[in-house]
């Protein structure tokens, strides 16, 4: 049944890569902001890709909103299952980064990420009340840090009426959340300090986030 396809996905997760820790994985969602959103439909899987609001205080594991264009279909489907999934920083690892390349030689590639799955059901909104409550919170967020902040009230509001109403509302009630810190813990104390070091001095700030991860982070995590 399509309906109940969605139920049955699982991410691959090796015990030393779980982690459980709800605010944890809230403060990633909420890191990363932007998700993949995948529904189960009638004519396959769907998947749309949007910024999310966490209410962290909405239902036992949180509740995520976004809203999506009106010609999109995704919001035709309420009550549907879904999945969510935030890719958190990540970084390719090096063979050269480990001390036991030069002990034995048995080492190959492999990538370190950090990624939530977020698992719900649908509901649909279209109250433009609720709408602008949601696109005012998402354009606090984004706004805030720039030097001259662009805020709703700086457009014509029979305007914002207008492209409300182009707009639908998501909320998804997280049923089940899965975290996955991907951070070496599967390699030795000297391994570790050498992906540590391999990626501490990038340019590239992604790969420092992760070399920062992989420091903190203790095995069995």
């Amino acid at each position: 049944m399509w309906g109940t396809s969605l139920q049955e996905v699982c991410l691959y997760n090796p015990e030393h890569f779980v982690e459980n820790d709800l605010g944890k994985l809230h403060a990633a969602i909420e890191h990363v902001g932007f998700g993949a959103l995948v529904l189960a439909t009638e004519s396959g899987l769907e998947a749309n890709h949007v910024p999310f609001q966490l209410d962290r205080a909405a239902g036992e594991f949180g509740t995520l909103r976004c809203h999506v264009a009106r010609n999109n279909d995704a919001w035709w489907h309420p009550g549907a299952k879904c999945l969510v999934i935030f890719q958190g920083p990540s970084a390719y690892i090096s063979p050269s980064f480990y001390a036991s390349k030069k002990e034995h030689g048995k080492v190959v590639p492999t990538y370190n990420y950090v990624a939530v799955h977020a698992h719900g059901r649908i509901t649909v909104y279209e109250d433009h009340k609720w709408l602008r409550a949601l696109v005012g919170h998402l354009t606090h967020r984004y706004e805030t840090p720039r030097p001259q902040p662009w805020k709703m009230g700086d457009a014509p509001q029979d305007y914002l009426e207008e492209m409300l109403g182009k707009i639908v509302g998501l909320e998804i009630p997280i049923a089940r959340l899965e975290g996955k810190w991907k951070m070496s813990q599967n390699r030795s104390a000297a391994d570790r300090v050498g992906v540590v070091e391999g990626l501490g001095d990038s340019e590239k700030a992604i790969e420092r986030e992760v070399a920062a991860i992989v420091k903190e982070r203790k095995v069995g995590n």
